[in-house]
C-alpha cells in the first residue's frame, strides 16, 4: 500500500514540518506514507481564485500517482470520524490500494479536481490554516493505524 499526501504549500513554519515528520515517522512502514508538496500558484493583487485553483489543479494532477484512489479535502466534504478512518484504512490495506489524499491551497481545490475525487472529506467545520490541516491529516492517519493495532494512543 502507498499513502500519498499531496499538499499545496511550501516553506511552512518549522513547527508544522516537525509535527508532520514526527507523525509520519510513527506511521507503520507498511502504509508507505509519502508527502508530496505542490508549489502554490503565484498570487497577485488582481488575480482571481478560479485561476489559482486551475493552476494548482494542473500541478496536483501531474503529481498524482497513477491508479490511486483520490480523497480530496474540502469544507463541504463528508465528516469522517477517527474510527471511520481506521475502518477505511483497513479496507485500503486489504485491497493494497494506492491512496492520494489532497489538501488544496488558500483558495481550495477546483471543482474539476473535487469531481475527479473518489471521496471528498472535511477535517473540521472550522476553517484551518493549510499547514495545520497537513498536521491533522497525518495525525489522524497515525490515530487510525493505532486504533487498528489496538494501541492505547486512541483512548
Amino acid at each position: 500500500m502507498r499513502l500519498h499526501l499531496l499538499a499545496v504549500g511550501r516553506r511552512l513554519p518549522a513547527w508544522i514540518d516537525a509535527a508532520v515528520e514526527d507523525y509520519a515517522r510513527r506511521l507503520p512502514q507498511a502504509l508507505g506514507f509519502r508527502l508530496i508538496e505542490i508549489t502554490p500558484a503565484r498570487r497577485s493583487k488582481n488575480g482571481h481564485a478560479p485561476h489559482y485553483r486551475q493552476k494548482e489543479r494542473a500541478q496536483i494532477e501531474a503529481a498524482l500517482p497513477v491508479d490511486s484512489l483520490i480523497v480530496a479535502f474540502d469544507e463541504a466534504g463528508t465528516a469522517m470520524s477517527s474510527r471511520a478512518l481506521a475502518a477505511e484504512l483497513q479496507v485500503w490495506q486489504a485491497h493494497n490500494r494506492s491512496i492520494s489524499l489532497i489538501i488544496g491551497g488558500p483558495d481550495g481545490l477546483s471543482e474539476a479536481l473535487k469531481g475527479k475525487a473518489d471521496q471528498v472529506w472535511r477535517l473540521s467545520n472550522m476553517t484551518l490554516p493549510h499547514g495545520l490541516a497537513r498536521v491533522m491529516v497525518v495525525e489522524q492517519l497515525y490515530r487510525a493505524a493505532s486504533i487498528n493495532r489496538r494501541h492505547p494512543y486512541h483512548r
